[in-house]
């Protein structure tokens, strides 16, 4: 009789224990969905503002031609868009602000465009890192097993390519603008060597990890294929020609933090193809040395399960367009340029 006690006991301290915890975390993951539609929030009104300007700037810079209407058309219809067609909607008008002379603007118009994408850069930012922080909760184990989290649908990143030139007339300071050279670096079985690494800046651990192609910034003087090459010898040990690079076939806008700095990054992608290897670090720089921090050989399925496990890679669209990269590879004639394809 002794024992079914104890064991009663144990089993309600359990029960308990496992109770409280739930609640903690139902709570937890209540304010974080919160925050979550909150972010949503202000992140549709920074697309709305920046319709609203996009509209003006097709009046002051078309005035009335064809140009000018599909530019107003995209506005409308970005600020129509279900949330499941957001995405597409918002990158074709960010596509054709991209082709918007600032030279045709005038100067108010102008400041009114840079500070619409510099609100939509920070309105995007908190909103991912609301949908991050979220899914890191929600997607435990014992989470789920639990069904803490009701019914809802899990929240979803929230990606674009923006117009990110334009941040530089806004109030933004220290945004300094760097020109990469990337590669695309496959194996015979057509896995792409990825690299993983943190922001140096932050160093108590809490740093998230991503996953990015080699490469790094093209040197004053530097040709793309040229700064392409010797990346990839200073970060694999593999040294080629720069005449071996296919490409660029991707270009790449983005604006983020790096150890410090706001980078206003414009990013070009190369591919190459090499008998799959251990990549060395002898070639790297102590920056480098400190914040990539291993590599992988993946193909398509592996990239698909980094991103379902939470994990970052680079580019975003990396899954659906690998097998592209590899046609290209296998299909290239020496002398002929692939079209640049924009990606985000």
């Amino acid at each position: 009789m002794t024992w079914l006690m104890i064991a009663v006991g144990v089993l309600l301290a359990v029960l308990a224990f496992v109770g409280a915890w739930a609640i903690r975390t139902a709570n937890r993951l209540d304010r974080l969905n919160v925050r979550y539609d909150l972010s949503w929030q202000a992140l549709d009104s920074a697309l709305a503002r920046r319709a609203v300007v996009a509209r003006a700037a097709a009046i002051d810079a078309y005035h009335g031609s064809a140009q000018g209407r599909r530019l107003s058309e995209l506005a409308a219809a970005a600020e129509r868009a279900p949330r499941h067609a957001r995405e597409n909607a918002e990158n074709a008008l960010s596509s054709a602000l991209a082709m918007v002379d600032p030279a045709s603007l005038p100067a108010g118009l102008i400041a009114e465009l840079a500070d619409s994408e510099a609100r939509l850069l920070l309105a995007r930012r908190f909103h991912n890192d609301a949908v991050r922080d979220t899914l890191a909760l929600a997607e435990r184990r014992p989470v789920r097993a639990l069904r803490l989290g009701g019914t809802a649908a899990l929240p979803s990143y929230f990606e674009i390519v923006e117009h990110p030139h334009a941040l530089t007339h806004g109030d933004l300071g220290g945004l300094n603008h760097r020109t990469s050279a990337r590669v695309v670096l496959l194996d015979e079985s057509g896995a792409v060597l990825l690299l993983c690494g943190s922001d140096p800046a932050v160093t108590d651990g809490s740093a998230p990890k991503w996953w990015f192609t080699v490469g790094g910034e093209v040197q004053p003087g530097e040709r793309l294929a040229e700064a392409a090459a010797r990346e990839l010898g200073e970060e694999t040990g593999l040294r080629v020609e720069a005449s071996d690079m296919v490409g660029p076939i991707w270009r790449r806008d983005e604006v983020f933090e790096f150890n410090g700095s706001l980078i206003d990054s414009e990013e070009f992608f190369f591919i190459h193809r090499a008998r799959r290897f251990e990549p060395a670090i002898a070639g790297r720089t102590a920056l480098e040395r400190s914040y990539i921090h291993c590599h992988r050989w993946c193909g398509a399925d592996d990239i698909a399960e980094l991103e379902a496990a939470g994990q970052t890679v680079y580019p975003r669209q990396l899954t659906e367009l690998l097998a592209d990269a590899i046609a290209l590879a296998d299909n290239h004639a020496p002398g002929q340029l692939p079209q640049l394809q924009s990606i985000r």
